[in-house]
């Protein structure tokens, strides 16, 4: 039997390994067995056996457009580092469905502070998302004020360019001509 292997983990290490893709926060197979202290080879088995577990929402296998991607971006070293193997990727509940599976008191432990990351990350989008919407309503409004200063400068300049059609009021010299 294979030692164990000891790693220790921290809210960055765990953060460091969250990815977006198809428009979700993932986490690749390799990295959550590495986190849970097991074989990957294991953790595979362990998906295979409780395939009904883990819908396509749960987990799903990399395409080989989104492997070059994520080596493109260094989530994975290497095509090398796959060994042949497609990754997979766990989302949020594929990622608590995993620790139920293995049934590690580890595994347990280290898929509840995955968990916590995961509603810190959303509630600071969410945060995000409100700053952003803030910031596209004073936007809104200094565009209004922009096109509200352009209408009054384009009525300025209207005045000033008519031609006064009003008689001079005052005295005139006789030798002058009305305008």
């Amino acid at each position: 039997m294979p030692a164990k292997r000891k790693t220790s983990f921290t809210d960055e290490t765990i953060t460091q390994h969250i990815y977006l893709l198809r428009g979700q926060k993932i986490m690749l197979d390799r990295d959550l067995a590495n986190l849970y202290e097991v074989i990957p080879t294991r953790l595979r088995e362990q998906v295979k056996r409780n395939l009904k577990r883990f819908p396509k929402h749960f987990m799903f296998p990399l395409t080989q457009k989104e492997i070059k991607f994520m080596v493109s971006q260094n989530a994975i070293p290497s095509l090398q580092h796959l060994g042949g193997s497609i990754p997979l990727a766990f989302t949020e509940h594929g990622i608590l469905m995993l620790a139920n599976v293995l049934k590690t008191e580890k595994a347990l432990k280290v898929s509840i502070r995955i968990i916590e990351i995961f509603v810190q990350m959303r509630a600071l989008l969410s945060n995000s998302q409100e700053v952003l919407l803030k910031l596209e309503q004073i936007g809104k409004r200094v565009d209004k004020h922009d096109e509200d200063f352009e209408n009054v400068f384009s009525l300025f300049q209207k005045l000033l360019m008519q031609e006064s059609t009003r008689r001079r009021i005052g005295f005139r010299r006789s030798n002058e001509k009305e305008e």
